[in-house]
């Protein structure tokens, strides 16, 4: 009886999702639908209209009114245009001209109004700018973005000097000038290199193109002001960065709406994850510090400029100047860095949508360890509860006999226990009346409820406590991490605790999220791992994330990599994905192709409709699934230790190219390879073939699988036994370890040092041991035919045996 009501839920689950896929694959209102009228709920708020309507007001930066190089403070003089159009030969421009005041009475109101602007020094590398388009009283304190809401002041590595209308200071990796008028601000590297410039109003002389420089605009409709931030693109200058991103990998091109959305699949232009952060090839990189709605246009309307259309009536931009690398380390040194996740979540972790009883979890953890499939991690999804997807943090009593048992025996095989969970509460949920009656939702303009769930206001202390008691008490049964799904749609137009509305709320609410369970996580076992889905700019504090509901097909498996090489270029060390797809029955083929992927990412997670677990594939196909699981096994030292060097630099363990070879043009243009780590480059297989071309930067190239070398340049490479291209750096050093079934049985007193080297008389990699933390470069030097330890930073306490490969 109850093999059949398990299958009748299954098919049931199957239809829902096969009804989703209808109604929003088939059917769906475009994201971008121009008809304000066919609005969806929570759809992405695109404010780039409003910077182009014949009815507002656009105050366009004109001049500096005064300025204090020393405190880097000044006034910036705004003058008031419109758009009015003007037509030629059939042909209807909207062209902006300087315009009359219109506020009544005409005496009390800046015409040109004088602003606050100012320049301020973060660090050698880094540059803070600030324009206003009113009074902000709003400190870095109250920021969850930045670190500890603090923003340190560099005034010692930069030198100020003043010439004719400008004024310079200059640093040991670029300078700044600032223009009085018009008003500009420029930025150089240490060759003095224009990297990028401000627009402004003259610019528009040198094209028939009408184009909005760096402004605000104010609304006819209710006198709201946003942001204009406008900076010059050169050629060939490409974009990276602004979060989870599915779509091309380089966003010239193309226009990126920052707003979180659940993108209801990986072929999106929408995302679960977008950060308001990207890198310029040209060597910098810009924060957007904010939580509004942004809008940035990279050259898609025109290809000079790049426009950040951003909802704030501030801009606060930080400028990083170097190579990536440095880059990500003074992003991440301002808004967070991760910390280091443990051991056992590098392991696999085992799910489905989903197990729904405490029989199924015990069935899926013997068959794990009788089919010698080395696992860390069973997930259950949405069935745990009484009633499915009704979240009420309780175990259903009928299909679950001992929860907190079922934890501690599976803890014993090495195996923890992971829960999904939602912060919205349907009106049958029995928590939905505490909820109410306690005033802990989002509310409406009236004070009432905005949807006809209830979703949990994380800006509410109160709110806090009651949600993080429901989770204290799953943790304190042995739940090890909890799936912090959802988190996209807090309402737009909602009042929050906070007395923000959710024009800059609804971005803020997964990281609030994140930092609600990651915290009670961390307070009740010391272990602060999540698993969480929806994300902003800091958000990589608190890992780990993964790429939402993917679809089962070979564009969605390359337009996932995509996502996550974008994610790792905003800070995120840690990211895994759905292997093999979400939304039905994994095509046999695919899963066998994306299971590697997903073994060398910095997590590993088997998710989706059922089935999911590889021995219902067949012995063949379990086989290889073994055979890849075991892989990522043996490699933990080297996975551990570069997961660590990410902690330590804002890495992440997923990149892409450039990072490593920031210096190789050809590493800009690929976005179907990555490193895994700093030593391991791996390239997927996309399609059902057994080779691809692959391109490798400018160094030697050791196969993993086969030890064929290989020089920089594209090749044509046949995958091995694990179905994918998988090289290694020549003169790198590889720890292993000896196989075993879960990260807790792994005996770290004994590793194995693989040089891999055609010729080189040296390598050097890294080592940390889970128990200390400490990492650890080590070197092996050439001596006759072998290689020996050039240096023991463990003292003899962990045993180091020496191989060459090939």
């Amino acid at each position: 009886m109850k093999k059949t009501l398990t299958s009748v839920r299954y098919l049931l689950l199957a239809g829902m999702i096969c009804s989703m896929t209808f109604r929003y694959g088939s059917a769906q209102i475009p994201e971008t639908s121009p008809d304000k009228n066919q609005a969806l709920q929570n759809e992405p708020l695109d404010i780039s209209g409003d910077y182009r309507n014949l009815v507002n007001s656009y105050y366009i930066a004109d001049s500096l009114s005064s300025f204090d190089p020393v405190s880097g403070k000044g006034r910036l003089t705004f003058k008031r245009y419109e758009y009015f159009t003007r037509q030629a030969f059939d042909n209807t421009l909207a062209v902006l001209r300087q315009t009359r005041p219109i506020d009544f009475p005409e005496g009390e109101y800046a015409v040109s109004p004088d602003l606050p602007f100012s320049l301020e020094f973060v660090s050698p590398r880094t540059i803070r700018l600030r324009t206003f388009s009113r009074l902000d009283p709003k400190t870095d304190a109250d920021s969850l973005m930045l670190v500890n809401g603090n923003v340190p002041r560099d005034t010692l590595s930069w030198k100020f000097s003043k010439s004719a209308g400008s004024y310079r200071y200059s640093g040991k990796y670029g300078s700044v000038v600032i223009n009085s008028f018009p008003w500009r601000v420029e930025f150089y590297d240490a060759s003095g290199k224009l990297l990028t410039r401000t627009v402004n109003i003259s610019d528009q002389t040198e094209t028939l193109t009408p184009i909005l420089p760096f402004s605000f605009v104010k609304r006819a409709s209710d006198y709201s002001t946003s942001m204009d931030a406008v900076f010059s693109l050169s050629p060939d200058e490409k974009i990276f960065g602004c979060g989870e991103s599915f779509t091309e990998f380089n966003k010239r091109g193309q226009k990126v709406v920052l707003w979180t959305d659940d993108a209801n699949g990986s072929q999106n232009e929408t995302m679960y994850k977008p950060v308001p952060f990207f890198l310029s090839s040209r060597g910098y990189g810009i924060f957007m510090h904010t939580s509004s709605p942004i809008a940035c246009d990279f050259g898609k309307y025109f290809g000079g400029i790049y426009s950040l259309y951003i909802g704030d009536d501030q801009a606060d931009i930080f400028v990083f100047l170097g190579p990536p690398k440095e880059i990500l380390d003074e992003y991440t040194d301002l808004t967070g860095k991760a910390p280091m996740p443990p051991l056992w979540s590098f392991g696999l972790w085992m799910s489905r949508i989903t197990y729904f009883s405490e029989d199924q979890g015990r069935d899926v953890v013997r068959k794990l360890r009788e089919n010698r499939i080395p696992a860390d991690v069973l997930h259950f999804d949405t069935g745990w509860f009484e009633t499915d997807w009704r979240c009420d943090y309780k175990f259903s009593t009928s299909r679950f006999r001992d929860a907190a048992k079922m934890m501690a025996d599976f803890k014993k095989l090495g195996i923890h226990t992971s829960l999904w969970q939602l912060p919205y509460f349907v009106p049958k949920n029995k928590l939905f009346p505490e909820m109410v009656e306690k005033g802990l939702f989002v509310r409406n303009n009236k004070g009432l409820l905005p949807y006809e769930d209830a979703v949990l206001d994380f800006s509410n202390p109160d709110a806090i406590k009651w949600y993080q008691d429901k989770i204290a008490a799953l943790l304190k049964q042995g739940v090890a991490a909890i799936k912090v799904d959802f988190g996209e749609a807090a309402p737009a137009e909602g009042i929050f605790h906070s007395g923000l509305t959710g024009f800059y709320e609804h971005n803020l609410y997964p990281l609030r999220y994140n930092k609600v369970v990651s915290e009670i996580t961390g307070k009740i076992t010391g272990e602060p791992v999540i698993w969480a889905r929806s994300a902003w700019a800091g958000s990589q504090r608190y890992p780990v994330h993964w790429g939402g509901d993917a679809c089962n097909t070979n564009t969605s498996m390359a337009a996932t990599l995509r996502a996550g090489l974008s994610l790792g270029i905003c800070g995120f060390s840690f990211w895994s994905h759905d292997i093999g797809g979400f939304v039905v029955k994994k095509p046999e083929d695919l899963y066998r192709r994306w299971t590697p992927f997903g073994m060398l990412s910095s997590h590993t997670r088997v998710h989706g409709a059922p089935p999911t677990e590889p021995w219902e594939y067949g012995e063949d196909f379990m086989n290889a699934f073994r055979n890849a699981d075991e892989m990522r096994y043996r490699l933990m030292p080297y996975i551990y230790a570069q997961s660590k060097d990410c902690t330590e630099r804002g890495l992440p363990m997923l990149r892409a190219l450039f990072i490593e070879f920031p210096d190789d043009p050809g590493s800009w243009l690929v976005d179907n390879e990555y490193f895994f780590g700093s030593d391991i480059l791996v390239a997927p297989l996309f399609e059902n073939e057994t080779g691809r071309d692959v391109y490798l930067p400018p160094s030697g190239w050791i196969d993993y699988q086969t030890g064929k070398g290989y020089q920089g340049g594209w090749h044509k490479i046949d995958a091995g036994k694990v179905p994918a291209i998988i090289l290694v750096k020549e003169g790198t050093v590889i720890p292993h370890i000896k196989l075993a079934q879960s990260t807790s049985e792994m005996d770290w007193t004994k590793l194995e040092l693989v040089a891999y080297s055609s010729g080189s008389a040296k390598c050097t990699g890294l080592v940390c041991l889970p128990s200390t933390n400490e990492l650890h470069r080590i070197s092996l030097v050439k001596k006759g035919s072998s290689f020996v330890p050039e240096n023991d930073p463990f003292g003899g306490k962990v045993k180091l045996t020496v191989r060459m490969f090939p």
